[in-house]
C-alpha cells in the first residue's frame, strides 16, 4: 500500500511538469513581438540608414573632420542592439550560459566600435570620390598618394573596417542568436505557431539580414549558423520537440534571407567588375559597391 501511495504521489507531482509548457506562464511563453519589432526597426534605421543619412545631409551640417549623423546612428546602435539582445536572452525558456553570453556581448560591442571608426572614415572618402567597387590601391584618390606608405595606412583602415571589425561584430551576433534559438523548442502544439504580427515582421527582418550578409561579407558565417539551426531542429525533433513561435520566426527569417542572397548573386553573376572585386569562394557583391558602380555613376 505504501508503494502504491508513493507512485500516486509521484504521478501527481509529475503531471504539472508534462502540461506546464502548454499552460500560460507569463510573457516568457508568448511571441516576443516587442523585442523583434524593436530589433527590426532599429536595425533598419541605425544600421542600414546610417550611410544613407551620411550621404543625404549637407556637408555644412557635419564637416568632414567631425562625426557625421551616421556616426551618431552607429553609436546608438552599439548601445541599443546589445541591450535588446540581452533582453531577448532573458526571455529564453531555458537557462543559458551567462559566461558565453557576456563574452559575446563584450566582443560584439568592441567589434562594432572598431567598425564605427573605420566605417566613418571610409564613408567620408566616398564623398571625396572613393569608389567602393575598387580595391584600396586601385582607387584614383588613393593610388597617387605621396609618400606611398600612406596607402598602407588606408589598407590597414580597410582591414579594421571590413575584416576585423566585421568578424568581431558579426560572429558574436550570430552566436547569440543561435544560443537563443537553441532554447526556443517546445512540445506544446499551441506554442508552435507564428502569430500574424510575426508574419508581418518576417519580410523586413529577412531583408535586413540579407543586407547584413551581403554588405558585411559574412556569407560563410551565415551559412554555418543556418546549418547549425537546421541540425538543431533535426536533433530536437528526434526528442519530440519543435521550434516555438520565436524559434520559427528566426528560422523562417534566415530561410528567406538565404533565398534573397541566392537571387542577388544570380542577378549579378555576370558582372565583370564586381567579379574581379569579389574573387573568393563565395561571390556575394556588396550593395554599396553596386551603388558606386551602377547608380552613383549614372547620377
Amino acid at each position: 500500500m505504501q508503494n502504491v501511495r508513493k507512485r500516486r504521489g509521484n504521478d501527481l507531482q509529475r503531471t504539472p511538469d508534462v502540461t506546464k509548457e502548454c499552460t500560460p506562464q507569463g510573457k516568457k511563453q508568448l511571441f516576443h513581438f516587442d523585442l523583434w519589432f524593436c530589433l527590426t526597426v532599429q536595425n533598419w534605421i541605425l544600421d542600414f540608414g546610417r550611410p544613407i543619412v551620411m550621404i543625404i545631409l549637407p556637408l555644412e551640417w557635419f564637416p568632414l573632420n567631425k562625426p557625421s549623423a551616421g556616426d551618431y546612428f552607429h553609436m546608438a546602435y552599439n548601445v541599443i542592439t546589445p541591450f535588446l539582445m540581452l533582453k531577448l536572452i532573458e526571455r529564453s525558456r531555458r537557462a543559458l550560459s551567462r559566461t558565453a553570453v557576456y563574452l559575446c556581448i563584450i566582443t560584439f560591442v568592441m567589434g562594432a566600435s572598431i567598425h564605427l571608426v573605420g566605417d566613418s572614415i571610409n564613408h567620408r572618402l566616398i564623398l571625396s570620390g572613393y569608389q567602393l567597387h575598387l580595391s584600396v590601391r586601385d582607387n584614383p584618390i588613393i593610388k597617387d598618394l605621396k609618400p606611398a606608405s600612406l596607402i598602407d595606412s588606408f589598407e590597414l583602415l580597410y582591414y579594421y573596417d571590413e575584416q576585423l571589425g566585421h568578424l568581431m561584430w558579426y560572429i558574436p551576433f550570430f552566436i547569440i542568436l543561435f544560443i537563443y534559438f537553441s532554447g526556443c523548442f517546445s512540445s506544446c502544439e499551441k506554442q508552435r505557431k507564428v502569430p500574424i504580427s510575426g508574419w508581418l515582421l518576417l519580410g523586413p527582418s529577412a531583408l535586413y539580414y540579407w543586407y547584413l550578409v551581403t554588405e558585411g561579407q559574412i556569407t560563410e558565417l551565415f551559412l554555418l549558423t543556418f546549418l547549425a539551426m537546421v541540425v538543431m531542429v533535426i536533433f530536437q525533433h528526434s526528442k519530440g520537440l519543435s521550434p516555438d513561435s520565436n524559434g520559427l520566426f528566426l528560422f523562417y527569417s534566415f530561410s528567406v534571407t538565404l533565398l534573397l542572397v541566392a537571387l542577388w548573386v544570380a542577378w549579378l553573376w555576370n558582372d565583370p567588375v564586381l567579379r574581379s572585386k569579389y574573387p573568393g569562394l563565395f561571390y556575394v557583391p556588396e550593395p554599396w559597391s553596386y551603388y558606386t558602380l551602377h547608380i552613383k555613376k549614372g547620377q
